[in-house]
């Protein structure tokens, strides 16, 4: 009876109580953590950023030598995977493909590709469903590209011709511009049904040129929003932001008065009115009435599917055309060896056609080991794990991202004999190919998110 209580000042409470609350939550990080992939030592606030050098994929297979295949690493405050052995991509590809079908919402995918209306970018549901299908049954399907061989045959004989007149003006002249506007041409003809570009040199100074470069540059730029979302209020206003906001309304300029002409061509009945035949535009507007697909063709989303065919189509036969002349130059007996089977199935022929490429089996194998090699995605474009799961015995939590280093898993010695040699000869007789069932090949990806470009990317690269 003769005890007083006093109540206990707050500060002192903290003080008692706040060294217990510490302890606690590093006890649970580390218990986390033991079922977490292998990571390498982290710097507070920015995490591995440190660590990434100048060539993204090569840095990470650098890395994955010391901490294995699947590592776990910050940048800044996201979480991400990276993997880079054939059996975990099938673990995140397969086994888990639905889990990893979405992609992270990204400023320059929102900023130039239409907020992520487009097939690549989309994250995973409804809209991305529909675009896809309405890209693979209409847009994309083997006959659909077979039915643009033509216009393939077209452009390989103009740059041919634009090649030789060069040779014979005895004065330099850069190939890979020519290559680049090739495969801008070949895109701009089945997309939007006519020339925009102009071949060899005069290609750097076409404006649509100088966009796709712009944007292809701006992709790859440090945002700081991207790993580090509570400063997202200083990436909206730094310089890259407004670059990228300039470069969308360019596009949308161009785009925009493309898919007016259509439209106008269509009103005057000039146009093509079904999806039978026409460029990429008129299958587009053709299908907005369609029941199935025709609810996500907003005028916007017609203008980011256009967007996407120019920025996955150029660039992956541009990168590869470059690569295969590169090795093929390096390898003189490999070089005579493809010139012996072209001329031989060519015969008096002047020019190769669309139809003899299926009986060309060693120019086959030659542009399988070019991009096993070199592929024109080294890190397949990024997913996002929609909720907790288990790969390769450890947790996975919900919101990691993942890339998977293609570059990595095509130069696996587990799966490839010497594979830093060009030696086409493995994949003569191989039932190896580009179509994502050989995970230790994945060029165009695998599962939900493969290219679905596959088909029309190789026969433009093989007639080139």
């Amino acid at each position: 009876s003769n005890y007083i209580s006093h109540p206990v000042p707050m500060f002192l409470q903290l003080f008692v109580l706040l060294p217990a609350l510490l302890l606690l939550c590093y006890y649970r990080s580390q218990r986390a953590a033991c079922h977490e992939p292998p990571s390498p030592s982290k710097m507070p606030l920015i995490g591995n950023l440190h660590q990434l050098g100048p060539i993204l994929h090569r840095s990470l297979f650098d890395m994955s030598r010391d901490h294995g295949p699947l590592m776990l690493l910050r940048f800044g405050s996201r979480p991400v995977l990276v993997v880079s052995s054939a059996d975990i991509a099938q673990e995140v590809m397969k086994a888990n493909d639905l889990v990893f079908a979405s992609r992270p919402s990204l400023s320059g995918f929102r900023e130039i590709f239409y907020n992520c209306t487009n097939i690549f970018c989309a994250p995973y549901g409804e809209h991305w469903r529909q675009a896809k299908k309405l890209c693979t049954v209409h847009l994309l399907s083997p006959k659909r590209v077979q039915s643009y061989a033509a216009v393939r045959e077209e452009e390989v004989a103009s740059m041919v011709e634009n090649i030789a007149a060069w040779s014979a003006s005895s004065r330099p002249f850069n190939l890979s511009r020519i290559l680049n506007s090739f495969a801008n041409e070949v895109i701009t003809r089945l997309a939007v049904g006519k020339k925009y570009f102009t071949q060899g040199e005069e290609c750097e100074r076409n404006v649509f040129c100088e966009i796709v470069e712009e944007a292809s540059h701006l992709l790859g730029l440090f945002d700081v929003e991207d790993c580090f979302p509570w400063l997202g209020w200083l990436s909206a206003a730094s310089t890259v932001r407004a670059r990228m906001r300039r470069c969308f309304r360019r596009f949308d300029g161009i785009l925009e008065q493309v898919v007016e002409e259509h439209l106008g061509r269509r009103r005057d009945g000039g146009g093509v009115k079904n999806e039978s035949g026409g460029d990429l535009i008129d299958v587009l507007l053709s299908l907005q009435g369609d029941p199935d697909v025709g609810s996500i063709l907003s005028r916007d989303t017609v203008k980011a599917i256009i967007l996407d065919m120019f920025g996955a189509g150029t660039d992956t036969s541009y990168i590869t055309l470059e690569w295969a002349m590169a090795q093929l130059l390096r390898n003189g007996e490999i070089m005579e060896k493809v010139r012996g089977e072209v001329r031989g199935i060519a015969k008096n022929d002047s020019m190769v056609t669309d139809d003899m490429l299926s009986q060309m089996t060693y120019l086959d194998a030659v542009i399988k080991e070019v991009l096993r090699l070199h592929p024109a995605a080294p890190m397949l474009l990024p997913r996002e794990a929609n909720r907790d799961v288990e790969i390769g015995g450890y947790k996975i939590r919900a919101k990691t991202r993942v890339v998977i280093n293609a570059w990595a898993i095509g130069r696996d010695p587990k799966y490839w004999e010497a594979p830093e040699e060009f030696r086409p000869e493995r994949f003569v007789g191989s039932p190896v190919d580009f179509r994502g069932q050989d995970f230790h090949y994945i060029p165009f990806g695998a599962g939900r998110r493969m290219c679905p470009g596959v088909t029309l990317a190789i026969s433009t690269i093989k007639l080139a």
